[in-house]
């Protein structure tokens, strides 16, 4: 597996993912593949990197990680629903923290995220806090 540094002419296929990516989680954001793209383009432009995964000249996945918090953050991490329950995700995971010299990281994962959850503990993770939100 090879891991391929992003720029911003990869942000149209990073945002179809990230899309891919919240329809997975079930997460509640509206956001259009464009308004993604967008969104996709200021990550790229600030503290965030991201990254492919690729198999045989074939892109699998990405990760978008912010460089700059302590320990660094790994805030979107997907695998393309052909590639997933052949550990993947997991030889993917390895070999971005090989790569960036990273022996520590932070993640969130939305609780209603069992499948999500369970894969991050299957790589390692555990709790360190809930995080909570009201509103109204």
């Amino acid at each position: 597996m090879k891991i391929i540094k992003c720029g911003m002419e990869d942000t149209p296929r990073l945002a179809a993912m990230n899309k891919m990516l919240i329809e997975d989680e079930q997460s509640d954001n509206p956001m259009s593949v464009e308004e993604l793209q967008n969104r996709m383009a200021g990550f790229l432009s600030s503290d965030y990197s991201a990254y492919f995964f690729s198999e045989q000249d074939e892109i699998i996945g990405y990760a978008l990680i912010r460089h700059t918090s302590d320990p660094v953050y790994l805030r979107q991490f997907y695998i393309d629903r052909p590639y997933r329950r052949q550990h993947k995700g997991k030889q993917a995971f390895r070999e971005l923290m090989a790569h960036l010299g990273l022996d520590t990281v932070d993640i969130d994962v939305l609780p209603w995220n069992e499948r999500g959850l369970s894969f991050w503990k299957s790589c390692g993770f555990t709790e360190t806090c809930v995080s909570m939100r009201y509103k109204r």
